[in-house]
């Protein structure tokens, strides 16, 4: 029997692909010069992508892939698809949830700790030799008892609430309606109510429309110059200009960034902070994580082709039609 074909949009790890070419005949558009000419050579062969939550997957490409049935995301955001016109084709969409929440979140938290005890400036004060020369370093403020707002209580928000209510904070969240959480946590409808409450600012928003630059100018400067933002989310939840400006002139304290407009191009404006730390867009990047996340692309993409319905569908409605199409 023929292996279902697939269009790799990205390099994947060594076992991951060679578990896809196992199991699937793999078209590594990544490698081809010209990508249209590409598509219009092998595109009607196609019947599902094996992709990533950033990379684009819009209306006209799956226009050139008439036989399309499922695009299987590496990733929790699926922000680069087009899921209603994906939908609307008929199209399935999955992505990879949960698998990466915990180690996500420990990154948010790291990031946090790193500017509320000044990790990276502290570690150059003792290797630069300035502790001998210029004495004890600067005081710090406890985290215990600190108020931390999550701007977004979905599964990451969640898991960062947890490890923030364990290093003792106080814990309020927003989210478009009050959420079944854990008791003493304070749901907070306006977003600049939230900023306005906390000394530390979280963000784990998915990315769609309604969260572009949702974190705004306002909410920064409601923060204050001894509050810190951390956004592990994508770089268009947060206006970056107006954070930037902020960080520079002091209304925000510090900001733990994994996310930038234009990565890996980071607006050169960051090199020149002292309040901020970067991280290069790795929240989910550990060793089990991505290698659970790379088992779930392949398992979605091998449980639709044996009939079944994919474990983690972003659009159920789309799975539910294409079963009773099979039924029929």
């Amino acid at each position: 029997m023929p292996k279902p074909e697939v269009l790799q949009l990205r390099p994947y790890s060594e076992h991951d692909n060679a578990e896809l070419e196992r199991h699937f005949e793999l078209f590594r558009i990544f490698e081809a010069e010209d990508s249209s000419s590409y598509l219009a050579q092998y595109g009607g062969r196609i019947r599902a992508i094996a992709g990533r939550g950033d990379l684009i997957v819009d209306r006209q490409m799956m226009a050139a892939m008439p036989n399309l049935e499922i695009i299987s995301v590496f990733g929790a955001g699926y922000d680069g698809i087009d899921v209603e016109a994906a939908s609307e084709a008929g199209i399935i969409v999955t992505n990879t949830p949960d698998v990466l929440s915990g180690d996500v979140a420990d990154l948010a938290v790291a990031l946090f700790m790193g500017l509320t005890r000044d990790i990276v400036s502290a570690h150059d004060y003792v290797r630069s030799g300035d502790w001998s020369r210029r004495g004890p370093y600067r005081l710090f403020r406890r985290i215990a008892g600190q108020r931390a707002g999550i701007v977004g209580l979905g599964r990451i928000g969640l898991e960062i609430g947890r490890r923030l209510h364990a290093l003792g904070m106080e814990i309020s969240y927003w989210s478009r309606m009050a959420k079944d959480c854990p008791e003493g946590w304070n749901w907070v409808g306006d977003q600049h109510q939230l900023a306005s409450e906390s000394q530390a600012l979280f963000v784990a928003l998915a990315a769609n429309e309604d969260t572009y630059q949702f974190v705004d100018r306002r909410m920064m400067e409601a923060l204050g110059p001894d509050g810190v933002l951390v956004n592990i989310s994508r770089a268009m939840t947060v206006d970056e200009e107006a954070l930037l400006d902020s960080l520079e002139n002091g209304k925000l304290g510090g900001a733990g960034i994994d996310v930038f407009k234009g990565e890996p191009n980071v607006d050169p404006r960051f090199h020149r902070l002292e309040n901020v730390i970067m991280h290069p867009h790795h929240g989910s990047g550990t060793i089990e994580s991505r290698k659970e996340m790379g088992e779930l692309v392949i398992t979605n993409l091998k449980a639709h082709f044996q009939g079944q319905s994919p474990l983690t569908p972003v659009n159920r409605e789309v799975v539910g039609l294409r079963a009773s199409q099979r039924a029929e």
